[in-house]
């Protein structure tokens, strides 16, 4: 079960993958079927039910085109 949620502003990511190489569970990837209005190929979320919410995509973003949100348990 996720513990949080990545959300990424696809239109201002430069596809460098720095996040994809800091991602301990390994969910995120580039998405080569499409290019976002700069002409990069943006950030996507593989298996988002994964997510451990640590925010290591977050911290290494040169851009800060990612947020992550944590869940809280009630």
């Amino acid at each position: 079960m996720a513990k949080g949620r990545i959300i990424i502003d696809q239109d201002r990511c430069k596809g460098c993958a720095l996040c994809v190489y800091q991602c301990p569970v390994h969910i995120l990837e580039l998405d080569t079927s499409t290019t976002n209005q700069k002409g990069y190929t943006p950030l996507m979320v593989n298996d988002p039910e994964k997510c451990i919410a640590c925010s290591f995509c977050a911290m290494i973003c040169p851009d800060s085109v990612i947020t992550v949100e944590r869940f809280v348990k009630e």
